[in-house]
């Protein structure tokens, strides 16, 4: 099962012709959620991956940079005759907000479902979870966790036979918690094994509970709007230095740090030596790059370039997205 973070914006308020207004696209399995919105994503996305069909949104809080691309692209989305259902996550506000601004683009035809969390929510899906933790911002704001199920543990088909148990769909019955020739599967089975996690600050301070929420995360997407030389500008505005971030990384012993959010007044190398400074496993993602997660057997998240990938990927992308509709 993949898991990967898709980097559609990583600019802080103000765009720059090379990064977009924040937005991040998770992508697992066949699941597509696109976290915050900001003005100018679905452009973006066109550009990259193509307008995907969305399976969630989620919402951050509500500063203009965060979510003002969202009624465009529902409106798009409508205009495509979409007919999947819709959900947008988000603080307690999020239906007026919505609701308000599809007065103005107008409203979609799609089932379209506003839902306001709180913290300590916990939304089950198909082999993992999502859930908002509250942070430290100018406004009631959240950060979300994904965390998948525990996966059991490694078969052991040498054993397996050793006790009498022969190859083929009795291998699958054990591995599927049955009992087979008086062999229970705790005695093939290696210990349980943990799912990925994946961790999106939003806007916010430093915060202990975002550290909390975020322990042992195999990927961390935290945003460093300033360098250390404006700590006080930081707490003033909410905010994170880089060096903050990179604390809160190596606090919550997570493997990857992954920044975004970046001022303009910043060169990128700036922030990310700083960070680098205490947390080794510092990464400064670039619009359309992604970061794949695997399963913590097969190794660590990997940054990878968009320049990188392959051609063919990239024009298929667009050709979708210029599809006639």
């Amino acid at each position: 099962m993949d898991l990967s973070a898709f980097f559609v914006g990583t600019a802080g308020s103000i765009p720059t012709p090379r990064r977009g207004l924040p937005a991040v696209l998770v992508r697992r399995g066949g699941d597509r959620i696109l976290f915050d919105c900001g003005e100018g994503t679905q452009r973006q996305l066109v550009k990259s991956v193509g307008l995907t069909e969305l399976t969630e949104v989620f919402i951050t809080h509500f500063h203009a940079d965060h979510w003002l691309g969202l009624p465009g692209l529902l409106k798009t989305f409508d205009l495509r005759a979409r007919e999947r259902p819709l959900a947008v996550h988000g603080p307690p506000g999020v239906r007026e907000l919505v609701t308000m601004a599809l007065r103005i683009a107008g409203r979609v035809r799609f089932p379209l479902e506003l839902i306001e969390l709180e913290p300590g929510a916990e939304l089950e899906r198909d082999g993992y979870k999502i859930a908002p933790v509250p942070v430290s911002h100018r406004t009631p704001a959240f950060g979300y966790v994904l965390y998948e199920d525990e996966r059991p543990g490694q078969f052991d088909p040498v054993a397996a036979e050793r006790l009498g148990v022969r190859p083929g769909p009795e291998f699958g019955s054990l591995q599927r918690g049955e009992t087979i020739r008086g062999v229970s599967p705790e005695q093939v089975m290696g210990a349980p094994r943990p799912g990925r996690k994946l961790v999106i600050s939003g806007d916010t301070r430093p915060c202990d509970v975002l550290a909390i929420a975020a322990h042992g995360a195999d990927l961390l997407i935290h945003e460093a709007t300033f360098a250390e030389e404006e700590h006080d500008r930081a707490a003033e505005t909410g905010h994170s230095t880089a060096q903050q971030a990179a604390s809160l990384a190596a606090q919550a012993e997570v493997t990857m740090l992954a920044l975004t959010h970046f001022s303009t007044r910043y060169s990128p190398a700036v922030l990310r030596d700083e960070a680098r400074a205490i947390f080794k496993s510092t990464v400064l993602p670039r619009d359309f790059d992604t970061i794949e997660i695997p399963f913590g057997e097969r190794g660590e998240p990997e940054l990878i370039r968009w320049d990188e990938r392959t051609a063919p990927e990239a024009d298929n992308a667009h050709a979708l997205a210029d599809a006639p509709q």
